[in-house]
């Protein structure tokens, strides 16, 4: 509704509702009279409306059909291209010229509007200078900022009338520079011949899209509709376009957005003389940054940006890579999300993950953990605004497992390690008072593979919630192992994993793979 508005309502309006609320005593009125009495706006609303209407550019631009030279006092003057070259390199001024022979020089911008063509925008520059006997002309010059290209016009006086009104004041105005929207523009102005230090200059900056006349008549500006259907079976994005200028290509991509929209393929062309105005478009993978950017096969033409795959964020956390090697595990995004990452023990109980301690890493650009165990309830979680999501990369099988086992013999428990690759484990008894936690009630034994450690068990270290808790020391990340609910009454039997209650022998694999 207040876009409506604002596009309806004239300028003069908008600039009386501006004066009114950034006028103090007014502004004030308003948020006590809305905001603390009535209560029906808040400030933040308020201050929104505000900055609305700031940023909303009401500036009448003035049109013209053809563009020219004018002189005033009936001179007659007549203006012809020029490089800019030859007139490049000043003389000393003569003793009579005085150093304010250019009095002004003012530079606006004006629309070019021609029945059957697009409008353009232009330069409208206004000069005023004293009229002397010793200057033929003026060379009025833009330079872009942007494109570092140049226009010059060399601008020359019937000399009888300049000699007849010598002393006298002349406007010159000329508005054939064509300029582009936003456009940084260096503007000088010069006598001819070109005395040294009687010059004038000035920068300009040309109107951007938000204008209402640039945004409604340029076409850069004209940046169409984008219509789109995705068909994920196929993964093809069709793209359709409407609103946008009659017999004028049109470019669309997909691009994936970081500082800027990256290129993903090639683009494809709607073309202005068809009737069909319809793209398909390929994709890989529908992530959170790929967008769709159409616009106007013109220069500088304003890009339209649709990004509606905001929400797709799975195929983010499967860009997980293991080197066995260096035994490194990285990630790294495809694209940019604000996300903590962690390492965390898979609880086979609940399916619950359980963060590793110092393994977090918040807005990561790449994630990389050294020296990790692969073990298959080693996982990757990450978390967003949105949720979690759990990956464990080493859960299908594809590296040798390490394996830990118990056995009770008389008051003693042994543990035994077995792995196809050197290995050094540490184990200990605990109590555990939480699904994830569990406190040490004995001292710490360091063990390598093939070497069994015993563990003298009391009658105070037996129970359901006692467990013997192994994991490696070789590594940096590494997921205790926990062989829990020892029943020391059983001792000098053996039992099978049939009948874990009464297991005297416990047995855990983890199998290491990498995906």
């Amino acid at each position: 509704m207040l876009k409506f508005w604002l596009e309806r309502e004239n300028c003069q309006s908008r600039r009386f509702l501006l004066r009114f609320f950034f006028f103090p005593s007014s502004f004030l009125f308003c948020i006590v009279l809305f905001s603390f009495r009535f209560r029906m706006i808040s400030i933040h609303i308020l201050i929104l409306l505000i900055i609305l209407f700031w940023n909303y550019d009401c500036h009448i631009i003035p049109r013209i059909e053809e563009c020219g030279l004018s002189c005033s006092q009936g001179i007659h003057c007549k203006s012809k291209p020029s490089s800019g070259i030859f007139n490049s390199f000043c003389h000393s001024a003569p003793a009579s010229l005085s150093s304010m022979v250019l009095r002004s020089m003012k530079i606006s911008t004006v629309i070019k509007c021609v029945q059957g063509s697009p409008c353009s925008l232009h330069l409208n520059i206004k000069g005023t200078l004293s009229l002397d006997e010793n200057i033929r002309g003026l060379e009025i010059c833009s330079f872009s900022l942007d494109t570092q290209q140049s226009q010059c016009t060399n601008v020359r006086f019937a000399r009888k009338k300049s000699k007849i009104l010598n002393g006298k004041k002349v406007q010159v105005q000329f508005n054939c520079f064509e300029v582009n929207v936003a456009q940084h523009i260096y503007v000088t102005m010069k006598t001819v011949p070109n005395y040294c230090e009687v010059k004038m200059s000035q920068e300009y900056y040309v109107e951007d899209c938000r204008n209402s006349d640039v945004g409604k008549h340029i076409p850069a500006c004209l940046a169409g509709k984008l219509d789109y259907n995705v068909d994920r079976t196929r993964k093809i994005i069709s793209v359709n376009v409407s609103n946008f200028l009659r017999d004028q290509d049109y470019y669309i991509r997909l691009c994936h957005k970081w500082f800027t929209c990256e290129d993903v393929g090639q683009f494809a062309v709607v073309r202005g003389k068809d009737s069909l105005k319809s793209v398909s478009l390929k994709y890989s993978q529908l992530l959170p940054c790929l967008c769709i950017e159409g616009w106007l096969a013109i220069p500088d033409a304003r890009r339209l940006q649709l990004c509606p795959f905001e929400n797709d964020t799975t195929a983010l956390w499967d860009n997980i890579v293991y080197n066995p090697v260096t035994q490194t595990l990285a990630w790294e995004p495809a694209c940019p999300v604000l996300v903590t990452v962690n390492l965390c023990r898979l609880m086979k109980s609940n399916d619950h993950c359980e963060d590793i301690q110092d393994s977090s890493k918040r807005f990561p650009e790449k994630v990389k953990y050294s020296r990790v165990d692969t073990h298959p309830r080693l996982c990757m979680k990450f978390t967003t605004k949105q949720g979690s999501w759990v990956k464990c990369p080493f859960a299908h099988g594809e590296f040798p497992a390490w394996k830990m086992r118990t056995a009770a013999v008389a008051d003693r428990i042994q543990v035994f390690f077995t792995s196809q690759t050197k290995a050094h484990f540490s184990v200990l008894v605990c109590n555990r008072t939480q699904l994830a936690s569990c406190e040490s009630v004995g001292m710490r034994h360091s063990v390598s593979v093939g070497d069994p450690v015993s563990i003298t068990m009391s009658r105070e270290m037996c129970g359901s919630t006692i467990c013997i808790q192994g994991w490696r020391t070789d590594v940096d990340y590494s997921v205790p192992l926990q062989i829990c609910d020892i029943h020391c009454g059983f001792r000098g039997q053996t039992y099978g994993n049939e009948n874990p209650a009464k297991a005297m022998t416990h047995r855990m694999k983890s199998v290491h793979s990498l995906n």
